[in-house]
């Protein structure tokens, strides 16, 4: 199966001031400057010598505005701190990210509990420019940070019986209010078809930005499937399975009847509760609104429509 995407000139992109300190970051010491970014303290940079490859841009063409980063590091939705879109922010400066392990099991030849550092090492890391889309009807647009998901799943070789990846979220009430006060089966899973975690465009984010991810936005490493609903996008992952069976991700559990396991954008098929055929695009505000139709499969239908190819997306949605 062949998959169509573009590796533009930076020219191409649309320009942000923010982002040139990114640009300073990739001159700097290749162990150092990637120590920095993935929080990895200065007494482990020297055992990743050589291991690690200095980043290098690898950015999909996006020709549209950028979400400015005040936006998408203070509105989120990440319920482990709360309920309210301004919680993450507000709370997450408790949480504690270094140090950081991944645990990696079920149906591969390469199971274990990998310290972050060892995790990301032998991949170079790659700049993209998403766009990401909520069920509640807001979007953004990211530059992220990080390195294809599939690199990471072909390191821990999945057994032939291995269908389905599921992934988990960190549990720790102490750090993470929401999960003292907020009933929703924690901790947080979702889960991806095994073709669908190897497509070209499923990506394991580090930073935004040119920056290490915030707490508020999954620190120290998050999920980004951009032709999906913002909920498959599960942060401060922990643990990682290869299973065969379909795995049930949380908001599955918790309220099936609205949240799906395909979790696709499709503006034809409504939420329960509110309309997909339209979102608003951050910043949004009372007097300068940005509504504009939604997309299907959240603008890249070319790339991933395949994946899908004889589904009824209204039953599997």
């Amino acid at each position: 199966m062949s998959y169509r995407y573009h590796h533009p000139k930076s020219s191409e992109i649309t320009p942000e001031s923010i982002y040139q300190q990114r640009r300073q970051w990739l001159q700097s010491a290749a162990v150092l400057g990637a120590a920095w970014a993935l929080k990895i303290p200065a007494a482990q940079a020297a055992g990743l010598g050589a291991r690690i490859r200095a980043p290098h841009p690898q950015t999909y063409r996006l020709n549209e505005p950028w979400t400015p980063y005040e936006d998408v590091t203070g509105y989120n939705n990440y319920y482990e701190f709360g309920l309210d879109k301004g919680d993450p922010k507000a709370q997450a400066g408790q949480l504690v990210t270094d140090p950081w392990s991944v645990r990696i099991g079920g149906l591969c030849h390469r199971p274990g509990q990998y310290a972050l550092e060892d995790l990301v090492s032998p991949y170079a890391l790659e700049d993209r420019v998403y766009r990401f889309r909520c069920v509640e009807a807001w979007s953004m647009v990211i530059p992220w940070l990080g390195f294809p998901l599939a690199d990471l799943i072909k390191r821990a070789q999945p057994a032939a019986s291995a269908r389905y990846i599921s992934l988990t979220t960190l549990q720790r009430p102490e750090q993470m209010p929401g999960q003292r006060s907020i009933d929703l089966h924690w901790p947080y899973r979702e889960g991806l078809r095994l073709d669908e975690a190897m497509h070209p465009l499923s990506f394991i984010a580090l930073g935004l930005y040119g920056r290490p991810l915030l707490a508020q936005n999954g620190a120290p490493l998050r999920l980004v499937v951009p032709w999906k609903y913002g909920f498959k996008s599960i942060k401060s992952i922990v643990a990682i399975d290869f299973l065969e069976q379909m795995p049930i991700s949380t908001w599955a559990r918790m309220a099936p009847s609205e949240y799906g396991f395909y979790a696709n954008v499709n503006p034809h098929v409504d939420h329960p509760r509110w309309s997909q055929a339209r979102e608003r695009r951050l910043p949004n505000g009372l007097f300068s609104p940005h509504w504009q139709p939604t997309l299907m499969f959240n603008g890249y239908a070319q790339e991933v429509a395949e994946l899908y190819r004889g589904m009824d997306l209204r039953r599997y949605f």
